[in-house]
């Protein structure tokens, strides 16, 4: 609707999990890496978790894309909301195997049959979980059997479990302590902070064709404190505040729209400031450029700049 009127070639605040735009703040640059690693070295299970919105399933989206299918196969489990019998057979389906038998022996003679010829072919096989924290202790029992698949150096099925912050107590229970001591990485993603919120709408509207974001300051500082950090609810709140700055045919967006879009989304209200604080607010607070240097402190990222093929998207 607003691209046009911006100078942007597609909406910067999408809420699809799009991997073109992530943001990789140095927590995800350390699960960026830390999850490719588990994967290409064959670690067996990993664990990725974080509050609802941090952006774990566009990073995930990053990986895929960014590992070709000459080193990867995998099955991705989106709705994990299944019984034990119902997962293996969705978990065959999304490897690509159109007749699943209905014997669950038969189902992982299979499923290690194409796992080992994927081994033959020099591919890596990963089973990936979505919304991991809805899984049954059932489920997550075939998952931790499924680990069994292996040789005696190396994991032959990698595992992957993507969820919100509840899946550490769930896996924190004494009946999953076996599924537990089998996680060989484990890691986590937060809100963003006041400063990185700014970063981030600078950078998802430079990568959305657009050169300087018509946010104020005190436009930018309101949708740090709406959104708490929380980038899913940073691009609803961008959004809805660009749609009323078109309307009104401005260029600017200011804190009117963001309480205007607040009120929309049910989001609560800004806290009234005085104009002294306004003004204190526009002068102080930082935009700083979005920064492409790999954090020196993580042996995952370091690993993955060696690993990796230049040939490929840079993370």
């Amino acid at each position: 609707m607003y691209n046009h009127a911006f100078g942007l070639r597609q909406n910067p605040f999408n809420l699809t999990p799009d991997p073109a735009f992530l943001f990789l703040t140095e927590q995800h640059r350390e699960a960026l890496a830390g999850l490719t690693y588990s994967l290409l070295q064959r670690k067996g299970f990993a664990v990725l978790t974080g509050d609802a919105g941090t952006g774990k399933t566009t990073l995930l989206a990053r990986i895929l894309r960014f590992l070709p299918t000459s080193q990867l196969q995998f099955s991705m489990i989106v709705n994990p909301t299944l019984t034990a019998s119902e997962f293996l057979e969705l978990a065959l389906l999304d490897f690509g195997v159109t007749q699943v038998p209905e014997s669950k022996a038969k189902r992982l003679w299979m499923l290690q049959n194409l796992i080992l010829q994927g081994q033959r072919q020099g591919k890596v096989s990963a089973l990936i979980v979505d919304e991991a924290h809805k899984l049954s202790p059932e489920v997550l029992e075939e998952i931790r059997l499924l680990g069994n698949f292996e040789e005696a150096e190396q994991k032959i099925l990698q595992i992957l479990l993507i969820g919100q912050t509840e899946l550490d107590g769930v896996l924190g229970r004494e009946n999953l302590r076996q599924l537990k001591q089998r996680i060989a990485v484990r890691l986590s993603l937060t809100p963003l902070t006041p400063v990185q919120v700014a970063e981030y709408i600078r950078h998802r509207w430079v990568r959305a064709g657009g050169t300087i974001h018509p946010f104020t300051p005190d436009a930018v500082e309101g949708i740090g404190h709406l959104s708490r950090g929380i980038p899913r609810v940073i691009n609803a709140v961008c959004d809805t505040a660009l749609i009323s700055a078109y309307a009104e045919r401005s260029n600017r967006v200011a804190e009117r729209q963001i309480r205007e879009a607040a009120k929309s989304l049910d989001l609560g209200e800004l806290p009234m400031r005085e104009p002294a604080a306004e003004e204190a607010a526009a002068e102080t607070l930082p935009v700083a450029g979005i920064t492409r240097l790999l954090p020196k402190s993580s042996r995952w990222v370091r690993w993955a700049s060696r690993r990796l093929t230049p040939r490929h998207e840079s993370m």
